[in-house]
Order: C-alpha cells, then sequence, then structure tokens
C-alpha cells in the first residue's frame, strides 16, 4: 500500500491533476479511518478513566498499575494513601490507581 501510495505521488508529479487528487483523497480517508478507530476511542477511554479517578473517594477498594490491592484511607491532590493491610499504607499517584474490577462487578448485579 505504502508503494502504490509513492507511485501514485511520483505520477502526480509527472503532471497528471486526477492521480493527484486521488491521492491527497486517499490521504484524508487515510486520516479518517485512523481517527474513528484508534485516535477517538483512546481519548474517550481516557476521559472515562480521569472521570472514575476523580470520583474516587475515601473507603473505595482500588488496585494498582503494579497490582497491589488496598482501600483508599486519604485523598490528596496528586495521589492517594491506601491500606494495604493492617497498619501498612502506601501512597500512590492517582495515575497508577484503577477501580477495583470485583467490587464493580458486585454493585452491578
Amino acid at each position: 500500500m505504502l508503494n502504490l501510495i509513492f507511485l501514485q505521488a511520483a505520477t502526480a508529479a509527472d503532471g497528471q491533476q486526477g492521480n493527484q487528487w486521488s491521492f491527497w483523497i486517499m490521504m484524508i480517508l487515510i486520516f479518517v479511518v485512523f481517527y474513528f478507530f484508534m485516535i477517538r476511542p483512546q481519548t474517550k477511554r481516557q476521559k472515562e478513566l480521569q472521570k472514575q479517578r476523580e470520583a474516587m473517594k475515601k473507603g473505595d477498594k482500588v488496585v494498582t498499575a503494579g497490582g497491589i490491592y488496598g482501600e483508599i484511607k486519604e485523598v490528596q491532590d496528586t495521589a492517594f494513601i491506601i491500606t494495604i493491610a493492617k497498619d501498612v499504607t502506601i501512597k500512590v499517584s492517582k495515575e497508577s490507581v484503577f477501580a477495583d474490577a470485583a467490587e464493580a462487578q458486585q454493585e452491578s448485579k
């Protein structure tokens, strides 16, 4: 496909106006496909995850990106203080915390 694009670009340089327009139309269509199938869904997931993190509060069960399960003890500006065992707390960045999937499944039942 890449060879086809370069071939069309080369023929457009030879003075064939029709091929030049088809080249640009194909490039625009490729961009549109990438946008709707890759870029847009990713930004939608990021916004949803950000809203979920902002909604987390004290007492919520969470999982860190490293796989540590715990319960939020305190919410700070950029971090959570999480209790992972009796008298064991850790400070974790908000970007590396996810809602506990098991808890979400129980709430939906």
